[in-house]
């Protein structure tokens, strides 16, 4: 399967509210949006991807438990970037205290708030060049800390603001930094 980004200016510019209008009349359909106003249809993950999709929601549940410091949310979650672009992450964080500044409105639709933390992992139907150009665009729009994990060639390559990628080849852990206090990531049951 194959992600298509649809460019619709010769049809004009489609509005955050058509956006999200799109988006609730098309459940079934994964849809982004760059900055450039692009429509980005996205495959579903295989039952490899979705797995570990579910794997690491866990893992990030527990500890968001355990610390009640913010709010996590999944893939079906699109953000309202700075920049313009509509995201959703395969995984993401946000500070409670930053979350509870949106009005009820805004947690309704797609919040206008750019996550503190985000995670992409590749999935098979995934182009590793804009996924990675995905991440530069959350690090640019304010992500404090973004994992991209590729499973297939068992790396890491993490984002932090104001900083260089770094790329880890075969971790065992992933630590969460001060974003996530004391979020460890076993990496055994992602590869």
């Amino acid at each position: 399967m194959i992600t298509y980004n649809l460019n619709l200016e010769p049809i004009g510019k489609i509005t955050d509210e058509q956006f999200y209008q799109l988006c609730r009349k098309n459940p079934d359909v994964n849809f982004e949006r760059n900055a450039r106003g692009e429509l980005i249809i996205m495959p579903p993950t295989g039952g490899e991807t979705g797995n570990r999709n579910a794997e690491l929601i866990t893992e990030f549940g527990i500890w968001n438990r355990q610390k009640n410091l913010g709010k996590i949310f999944d893939s079906n979650t699109c953000f309202k970037l700075p920049n313009g672009a509509d995201r959703a992450p395969d995984l993401s964080w946000i500070r409670l205290e930053r979350w509870n500044e949106l009005t009820i409105e805004e947690r309704e639709k797609f919040p206008p708030i750019v996550p503190d933390f985000v995670l992409e992992l590749m999935s098979p139907s995934d182009s590793l060049k804009d996924t990675q150009e995905k991440m530069e665009e959350y690090q640019a729009n304010g992500v404090k800390l973004g994992w991209l994990i590729v499973r297939k060639l068992q790396r890491v390559e993490i984002y932090r603001q104001g900083q260089n990628k770094e790329i880890l080849d075969n971790p065992k852990f992933l630590y969460g930094e001060d974003v996530l206090p004391d979020f460890i990531l076993d990496l055994g049951m992602v590869w």
